[in-house]
């Protein structure tokens, strides 16, 4: 089907999420103006005028399809055309299983592709507030260092909820690493909140011993300290664990780690000296945050640290903490499952701005939010990824598959890597391997790992194919 409407797409950021989203409508016939302030207003982080600057590290994480969540996502990508992965390929430098990249490399064939795009208009200069009201389809990509005046306006359009200037970020746990003979599920005083259940949290033992180790490991992390521009955020409602720990040895036991209305469902004539609970993240179950444990520790000492809590011991991570300067929206509560603001459909967000961290996901956003932009050109509604895909399960993370917290307290939606407890589980997890051999341990792990992988591929594939017809259409 031919487009319908040849006015112009504005998309406004141009970092990966715009540069992608721009790419994906070009290609298929839909003109794009593509809005970047710098260099007319510059930022704390950017360095050079380059569209695609990557501001951070140079890695676009583990490149492996078959066992890695991001590598997936990475595959997918490459089906569906993305100029993003195209030029990381190109400038690809060695860094084992990651695909990491030159970045001045990277970020100038990025701007050479979309300067050098017919279908797109580089516009240098900020947008200033929301976007003129004819401007009828606009994709706003501006991710955590978005300007002010355009933050503000969004906020204001939304609802003053709307959007979060500092992720407080506790660490998330896969279910299914969790020792269930150690935690039991049962929420404190046994309270029946909204949505709940009265055994809502999974809690984790400590005796005084414990505790005692624990926060002396505590107060002796490693942490990463901010960047020169972030300042430092930390008011009482959002401290990192370690700076609590710092403020005597009993200030967890009588905060996020308080034993009181807890029974041990394994043993409860012994009551806890300390809890740590843990709160279901997602409508799957599969994934459980860490309540109140937001942290600066250093991603390796956080593993160590945390897998010293009983229950835990074997805790794999789908997310670590954190506490950052990130601009994002409550994504869940202000867009729909295309990514359009439900108070004005007109505007789309892509990137980190939605709510996604690291460099690939917000690509792929940008990716999916230029798909959606382009179906709608062409007078269809859009289709959206199958939810077993990589691009699927993130998106259905941003718009739809997280819940909120069962008691009342800061907003619960936090950014999150792609990571395979986003998937929808498997209707039956592996039990053989292909020699009929009984998998155990880690071998079972890696086997589900690698069906999920499989099953995403080849749904991409199937979903994919239709968007290569449509590109077919605008090149002939």
């Amino acid at each position: 089907m031919s487009i319908t409407d040849t006015r112009p797409v504005h998309i406004i950021g141009g970092g990966l999420a715009g540069c992608e989203a721009s790419w994906q409508l070009a290609r298929r016939g839909v003109p794009v103006v593509l809005h970047e302030m710098r260099p007319t207003r510059g930022t704390d982080a950017h360095k050079t005028d380059s569209l695609a600057e990557l501001v951070c590290s140079n890695s676009f994480r583990s490149d492996d399809s078959q066992n890695n969540a991001v590598g997936v996502l990475h595959a997918e990508m490459r089906r569906l055309g993305s100029l993003i992965m195209a030029c990381a390929d190109s400038h690809q430098i060695p860094a084992g299983g990651a695909l990491a990249v030159d970045r001045e490399g990277f970020a100038q064939a990025v701007t050479a592709a979309i300067a050098g795009h017919p279908g797109i208009t580089v516009a240098r200069g900020e947008v200033e507030g929301l976007p003129p009201e004819d401007w009828d389809s606009v994709i706003v990509a501006t991710g955590p260092l978005t300007s002010p005046s355009l933050a503000e306006a969004i906020r204001a359009r939304a609802d003053e909820q709307a959007l979060a200037f500092f992720d407080a970020i506790a660490p998330i746990v896969h279910f299914d690493s969790i020792d269930m003979n150690v935690c039991w599920f049962q929420s404190r005083y046994d309270k029946v909140g909204p949505g709940g259940t009265g055994a809502d949290y999974i809690n984790c033992p400590m005796d005084k011993e414990q505790y005692e180790a624990f926060v002396a490991a505590l107060v002796a992390s490693d942490t990463v300290p901010f960047r020169e521009f972030e300042n430092t955020p930390y008011f009482d409602g959002c401290l990192p664990i370690e700076v609590m720990a710092v403020r005597g040895p009993e200030t967890l036991r009588h905060g996020p780690m308080k034993p009181m209305g807890l029974t041990n469902a394994h043993n409860p004539t012994v009551k806890a000296y300390a809890v740590v609970q843990l709160r279901q993240d997602n409508a799957l179950g599969t994934l459980y945050n860490m309540v109140g444990f937001q942290t600066k520790a250093r991603h390796a000492e956080q593993v160590r640290l945390f897998r010293m809590i009983p229950g835990l011991q074997n805790a794999e991570f789908a997310r670590l903490g954190g506490l950052h300067r990130n601009t994002y929206l409550n994504s869940p509560r202000v867009l729909d499952p295309s990514l359009r603001l439900k108070a004005e459909p007109r505007l789309r967000f892509a990137g980190q701005i939605t709510g996604c961290e690291g460099y690939v996901e917000s690509s792929a956003m940008g990716l999916l939010a230029g798909l959606f932009v382009a179906a709608e050109r062409r007078g269809l509604e859009p289709v959206l990824p199958p939810p077993t895909t990589a691009h699927g399960a993130l998106l259905n993370h941003i718009t739809g598959g997280h819940i909120e917290s069962v008691e009342p307290g800061p907003r619960s939606f936090q950014p999150m890597n792609i990571n395979f407890g986003l998937f929808p589980p498997l209707d039956a997890a592996p039990t053989r391997d292909a020699d009929g051999n009984r998998l155990r341990g880690t071998q079972k792990t890696v086997a589900k790992k690698q069906v999920l992988a499989a099953r995403a591929l080849a749904d991409m594939d199937a979903w994919a194919k239709t968007h290569a017809d449509e590109t077919d259409e605008a090149a002939a």
